[in-house]
């Protein structure tokens, strides 16, 4: 299987109804997600139609949609999965800024 990588090119900031209809979503599951904390606003307290999301909120909405689809994962889940991997990335970002090269596991590997 090949991977596939998607780049996002920075561009006009998106509504909660784009962000939901490029997610194949309804705009109260994009309230939610701020809800959750995956994604965040400038203004929370500002109301819904003036919040803006940039392509990294897309590809987090597009990460948390998979997690859902893919392992049933509710939006709770779903936030502490991506918080995890980014904190992962920071740690490794952070060893190898330090010369550190991280080994990666293998899911069903064993290191006997």
């Amino acid at each position: 299987m090949r991977a596939v990588t998607t780049t996002f090119i920075e561009s006009t900031p998106l509504s909660v109804r784009e962000l939901a209809r490029a997610v194949g979503a309804e705009d109260q599951w994009v309230l939610r997600l701020v809800e959750v904390e995956i994604l965040h606003v400038a203004e929370p307290a500002a109301p819904p139609e003036r919040w803006q999301f940039r392509s990294a909120d897309l590809q987090r909405a597009l990460a948390a949609r998979r997690l859902e689809r893919d392992f049933g994962a509710n939006l709770d889940t779903a936030a502490l999965v991506l918080e995890l991997q980014a904190e992962l990335q920071r740690v490794r970002a952070l060893l190898g800024a330090h010369g550190i090269r991280g080994q990666r596991s293998t899911a069903g590997s064993d290191d006997r």
